[in-house]
């Protein structure tokens, strides 16, 4: 993935992907949808929209797991989705209180990714396995319109479930 999945600085964002959708500044448990351009610098934005719903729905927890798997989603709508210009890439972060999230990442191209293992000393190849380790389960699904979803759910770690707000 040379190249794509860069880390902008939050601080500054690349002014040619900013999410297309506003959200409320308290997400009250509330899914947060937001649409993107296939540029690069967008993947880090997205981790960052992600990571303050985290802190809002008190799943912090699994912010790492979490902004690694939309990482791997995103990164791979903007290599492969093969779509029309102007098509945008949306992502769904859908909180299932108190212990879960759901990750989707919805494109225009009917093209399903396929996982496969990679040789052992090749570049890249290895986003869908990642998302396999670290979700519960991951999908592929039809949408409403063209193209196809992408998902995956994460559970925080028993014991960690009570910190989120009712």
């Amino acid at each position: 993935m040379p190249g794509f999945a860069s880390r902008p600085d939050p601080a500054s964002p690349d002014r040619s992907c900013p999410p297309s959708e506003s959200r409320p500044a308290e997400h009250a448990g509330r899914p947060v949808v937001l649409r993107w351009s296939r540029h690069p610098s967008c993947v880090g934005l997205a981790r960052l929209e992600l990571r303050k719903a985290l802190a809002g729905w008190g799943l912090a927890a699994l912010e790492e797991s979490a902004t690694l798997v939309l990482s791997e989603l995103l990164t791979n709508a903007g290599r492969h989705a093969r779509v029309s210009p102007g098509r945008q890439i949306e992502t769904r972060y859908v909180p299932e209180l108190p212990s879960g999230l759901r990750i989707e990442v919805h494109d225009a191209s009917p093209v399903r990714p396929e996982p496969w293992v990679p040789d052992a000393d090749a570049c890249g190849g290895r986003g869908l396995l990642l998302v396999a380790a670290l979700a519960d389960a991951w999908g592929i699904g039809d949408r409403d319109g063209p193209g196809k979803v992408v998902w995956a759910h994460l559970s925080l770690p028993p014991g960690d479930a009570g910190d989120a707000p009712s």
